[in-house]
């Protein structure tokens, strides 16, 4: 990761020698799964608001061309860290380096996540472990790497993100549900315990997204798709910075994502969970939807969940 502070210089002169004080840095922001999905088009929010970014990411041909595309859109300063983030190894080089590049992280958005539609006992067990590494594992490290220092500066925050699946047990994704209803208790309880700092913690809990998220994960075809619809990654990002930043904790983006989100919390799982399953069992291609989904298509576009052009998915809650 470059360091592009600058080094060296004359000490400053006060403003009545004709010089003005030097601007307040800007906040410094770092993502995970920040090239593809919900994670890069979060790093355009935070470019927007003139934070520098440190974009953490599998490729750092990825990384580069992205975070090109950021300095010249928005004329920020770009970190780019390449990392596996499912090994102890790569979150730990993710605060090395920061760290040697002498930055502060002022707000951490663990973004990264990896999902499979495989039944659970017909799954690789690598694939296995790689879900619970990504989802749980590096967002608890990197949480405790960099949160200490943002409440010993009482400043800064970290945003979570999950998804509309943590509210419940997930059949047929087994494994994935359950990582994200950990980052849902994780984050909510870490918001009670700093309750009294003046630091933000906030999960992010999605519906559908209208990436390649799904087709990756192999559960493109199940009927949570055609129920819900996705939602643009723009439209997430936009509703998950402006809510964090005023200060909510739980952020469910989307009309009919908040409602589901409600049916599930109040619902009883014996009722859920069968339905979940349902919703996420695999599936041929089932072609056109039926009636049910052809009326809640419509209901989506009256309540103006219109999904947007599919961006290129990946990491993502």
């Amino acid at each position: 990761m470059a360091n592009d502070a600058a080094a060296g210089g004359t000490a400053p002169q006060s403003e009545a020698e004709g010089q003005t004080k030097p601007k307040e840095a800007p906040p410094v922001t770092l993502i995970t799964g920040a090239t593809e999905g919900i994670g890069y088009a979060l790093a355009r929010e935070f470019a927007r608001a003139g934070h520098t970014l440190v974009m953490v990411a599998r490729s750092e041909s990825n990384l580069r061309k992205r975070a090109d595309e950021l300095c010249a859109e928005f004329s920020i300063t770009v970190h780019v860290q390449a990392a596996d983030l499912s090994t102890n190894a790569g979150c730990q080089r993710v605060a090395d380096s920061v760290r040697r590049t002498g930055i502060k992280v002022d707000y951490l958005v663990n973004n990264a996540g990896i999902a499979s539609g495989a039944l659970f006992h017909e799954s690789d067990r690598n694939d296995l472990l790689r879900q619970v590494d990504v989802n749980m594992r590096a967002v608890t490290d990197l949480t405790w790497q960099f949160l200490p220092g943002m409440i010993e500066r009482g400043y800064g925050g970290v945003l979570n993100v999950s998804s509309l699946g943590g509210f419940v047990p997930g059949p047929n994704m087994a494994v994935y549900y359950a990582t994200k209803a950990y980052v849902m208790s994780l984050t909510e309880a870490l918001a009670y315990e700093n309750d009294a700092e003046d630091v933000k913690i906030a999960v992010l809990a999605p519906g559908p997204v209208a990436t390649e998220f799904h087709e990756r994960a192999g559960t493109q075809h199940r009927f949570y798709m055609f129920m819900m619809g996705a939602t643009s990654t723009e439209m997430i990002a936009r509703m998950a910075y402006t809510n964090f930043m005023c200060g909510q904790q739980i952020i469910v983006p989307g009309l009919i994502t908040m409602i589901s989100a409600a049916a599930l919390r109040l619902s009883p799982h014996f009722l859920t969970v069968p339905f979940t399953g349902w919703l996420l069992k695999a599936r041929e291609d089932p072609g056109r939807p039926g009636t049910w989904g052809i009326l809640v298509n419509w209901l989506s576009r009256i309540a103006g969940r219109k999904g947007g052009p599919k961006t290129q998915g990946g990491d993502e809650g």
